[in-house]
């Protein structure tokens, strides 16, 4: 049986891309994406929760961005479309660490967060993310004490 690898992101970039070029001529671009989450707890009060996600873009997309065809900034509002992939490396002291991150196959802009103006993009729903990150009182309903799974 085939399985299924896919993610689909909005969020905000937390730093620039940064491209690296190979001397192959191939290029791998890396950067952090913050995807934020608003629910009411127990209390009645409003809490924020972040996940930050490790996206790594490599080819045609990776090129794209490294020759400003597609320029991106931190805080800019993206979609993005890829897979997971957990790789395991070694540090300088010889233990083994994992990362976990996504491999972007498609990268769309939704908005400028430095202007505030629409950009043009493929990605039908743009409106929507943007109408739910301004307005931030979109959530899920309270749960009644009694009905907790806990």
């Amino acid at each position: 049986m085939a399985g299924l690898n896919k993610v689909m992101l909005i969020g905000r970039l937390g730093k620039d891309p940064e491209v690296i070029s190979f001397e192959n001529g191939g290029k791998k671009m890396a950067v952090t994406l913050a995807t934020s989450e608003r629910y009411r707890d127990r209390d009645g009060n409003w809490q924020d929760q972040t996940e930050w996600h490790n996206i790594v873009a490599w080819g045609n997309l990776a090129s794209d961005i490294a020759e400003g065809r597609r320029n991106y900034v931190k805080g800019d509002l993206l979609f993005i479309e890829g897979r997971i992939k957990t790789r395991q490396y070694q540090d300088a002291q010889g233990q083994n660490k994992y990362i976990t991150e996504i491999i972007a196959e498609r990268m769309n802009l939704l908005t400028k967060s430095n202007t505030g103006n629409e950009q043009k993009h493929d990605y039908p729903h743009a409106q929507e993310a943007k109408q739910m990150n301004e307005d931030q009182s979109f959530s899920q309903p309270p749960i009644p004490g009694d009905d907790l799974p806990f």
